[in-house]
């Protein structure tokens, strides 16, 4: 049976979160993630994983762009996790368009984070989207 994209979404989502406390290798991160019963580890999440952290450069600039209210380095590292993740499925996967991105990740948010990180999410997500639908509109 194919995993869930909300299932993949969220196991990615935390091994994201795990490599900003880490300084272990992508594979010994995914090693480390396969010992967890509660993680899913297929391909789809790998890849996810992976496309993470090839682009998190490019995806922190973005994130910087919309966050007016903190510096990069002040936004907590489960909403770094979070934002990461949202604006990568939104520039970079074709099949998950960026209204299910944003709304996924805010999910996400509400399910790991607390109620302000909410809201920030929310806020710099959809600064992302609007300006977006500007650039392709």
């Amino acid at each position: 049976m194919a995993a869930k994209r909300r299932d993949v979404r969220e196991s990615a989502f935390i091994i994201s979160f795990e490599m900003l406390f880490r300084d272990d290798s992508i594979d010994e991160i995914f090693e480390a993630a396969q010992m967890l019963d509660d993680i899913l580890l297929n391909d789809e999440v790998r890849r996810l994983v992976e496309g993470i952290d090839e682009k998190k450069d490019e995806l922190d600039i973005e994130i910087a762009k919309y966050s007016k209210q903190r510096s990069l380095a002040r936004i907590p590292r489960i909403n770094l996790a979070v934002l990461r993740l949202a604006i990568y499925e939104a520039l970079y996967d074709d099949k998950v368009p960026v209204n299910v991105a944003i709304s996924e990740a805010v999910k996400l948010t509400e399910k790991y984070a607390q109620e302000p990180d909410v809201s920030f999410v929310n806020g710099v997500l959809g600064a992302f989207a609007r300006n977006t639908a500007k650039e392709n509109g």
